[in-house]
């Protein structure tokens, strides 16, 4: 075991190179220079020059790309350009907001998404299975941000059940925290739903059929003991397999999400430092959410050997 997880953990690294490389490459080919938007509009050529050298900005490409990544390996993601402080400052700050969203969105969404995808296997054929995957359908092709808006009109203008906007950190109060939780969660679970809902479906669908299966019910076992421990264990490996693919899925809904409910997570920073041109604050964002990619799959595959005895590495 040990030497499989020292593999994979270095086999991050040429991956890791690749994404830093893609990164600073695609920010510099993108329109917009930072150094004129820092400057302003009433700034003359000469202004925007002097910032650009004082950024570092006036250097060749690859100079700029070898002092970055140096950087990096020392720990030191540098200085914001637009934020003026320290970009590991920066994250750390906005950290806790994106955790406590993507928590609570993966505790609804397997705490949704597997019983209804059980749930319709089990009624396959029936009105039940077709709702199942009709929402399924919907839920995947209806974009993030539509979603949002429809949720925060319906529940906090119309019902003023719950706030429009905003975050309130757990160290303020439970219930606040909770309630402002609830409206961006449900959001990016209704995505993360529809898709593990329809695997979960088509994993147990080949399970049920199955002649260890159809030996426990002959042993007279319950249809519910039969789904949970025959059923749902033995198809378990498709599904933790699509939760971790399903984690690009949410790290990109957290980005729409937390900017259309104005939480200052992670994925509002990435947005703000877009549009300011803040290189080194969208370079070490990135690279912060491929790291975690990568150890959530990682975690996913050691998750094998638990689930089915027959997986070693």
């Amino acid at each position: 075991m040990l030497p499989y997880i020292g593999r994979r953990l270095l086999a991050t690294i040429p991956v890791m190179a690749v994404v830093a490389v893609v990164v600073f490459s695609l920010l510099r080919l993108t329109a917009g220079d930072p150094a004129a938007i820092i400057a302003g509009d009433n700034a003359t050529s000469a202004d925007v020059e002097a910032i650009r050298a004082h950024l570092g900005l006036d250097r060749p490409l690859v100079e700029q790309f070898v002092i970055w990544l140096g950087r990096i390996l020392r720990g030191d993601f540098g200085e914001s350009f637009f934020f003026k402080k320290q970009v590991s400052q920066l994250i750390l700050d906005r950290v806790e907001p994106t955790l406590a969203l993507a928590t609570t969105t993966l505790l609804l969404t397997i705490a949704v998404s597997i019983p209804l995808g059980v749930l319709a296997a089990w009624k396959r054929g029936t009105w039940i299975d077709r709702a199942v995957m009709s929402f399924s359908v919907l839920g995947f092709s209806v974009p993030v941000f539509v979603i949002g808006y429809a949720l925060i009109y319906l529940f906090a203008i119309e019902l003023a059940w719950l706030p429009v906007q905003g975050y309130q950190r757990l160290a303020d109060g439970v219930g606040g925290f909770l309630a402002r939780l609830v409206l961006p969660s449900v959001t990016l679970a209704v995505v993360f739903v529809a898709l593990i809902a329809r695997i979960t479906r088509a994993s147990v669908l080949e399970v049920l059929n199955a002649d260890h299966v159809r030996t426990a019910r002959a042993k007279g076992l319950g249809e519910l003991p039969v789904l949970l421990r025959h059923v749902l264990r033995n198809a378990a490996v498709p599904i933790v397999t699509v939760i971790g693919i399903g984690v690009a899925v949410l790290i990109g809904g957290v980005v729409v999400t937390e900017s259309v409910y104005g939480i200052p997570g992670l994925g509002r920073l990435t947005v703000d430092a877009v549009q300011a041109r803040d290189y080194p604050t969208v370079q070490a964002v990135i690279l912060l959410f491929s790291v975690a990619y990568v150890l959530i799959n990682l975690l996913v595959d050691l998750s094998y050997t638990v689930l089915d005895p027959r997986i070693r590495y």
